[in-house]
């Protein structure tokens, strides 16, 4: 992260959104996705509201060959932002649920929004330069040394499985490697 950030211009800042998130969390989210997508397409069947959620947000398996990233902790949501730490506008907000939010979008759609355009491929450029690997559907998330990195940089494996957090009062209370 630390290279990916010697490489943002010195008028910007990176906002982290999301890092490690436990299994509860990443639980939730699915299904929460889940919901809003049933909402949205209500002509949609389980089979097509499961496989449009996976686009957004990753099944919670803690699953060794296929854990989900975020579980990880290899896994970060971000944007870039001003030095007074306000978001920029990268066209869609974070964790927005919409076509526009692929990470290359813009590409396809220059004449939409130059300003997204530019910040997208500054976050891109960045990022991958650095070593991280980006989720085409989002173009916040970015993967280091997990599962999915390693199938996107054609690494022999990934550096990091998963980790199981105990929680309890809403505090993390302990955790192992998976």
């Amino acid at each position: 992260m630390k290279q990916a950030l010697s490489l943002l211009p010195e008028k910007y800042s990176f906002i982290l959104y999301d890092g490690y998130r436990p299994l509860q969390v990443q639980q939730f989210l699915f299904t929460h996705f889940s919901e809003q997508i049933k909402k949205q397409y209500p002509g949609f069947t389980d089979q097509e509201v499961f496989k449009e959620t996976l686009k957004y947000v990753a099944f919670p398996s803690l699953e060794r060959k296929y854990p989900a990233p975020h579980l990880t902790g290899g896994a970060i949501d971000l944007t870039i932002g001003d030095l007074n730490g306000n978001a920029l506008n990268l066209g869609t907000a974070f964790d927005e649920m919409h076509e526009k939010s692929a990470t290359r979008y813009f590409e396809q759609h220059q004449e939409e929004n130059v300003e997204a355009l530019n910040l997208r491929r500054l976050l891109y450029n960045c990022m991958t330069t650095a070593g991280f690997a980006n989720y085409s559907e989002e173009w916040w998330h970015y993967d280091f040394g997990n599962v999915s990195w390693a199938r996107r940089t054609e690494a022999e494996q990934a550096c990091y499985g998963a980790v199981e957090t105990e929680i309890q009062d809403n505090q993390i209370k302990g955790y192992r490697n998976i």
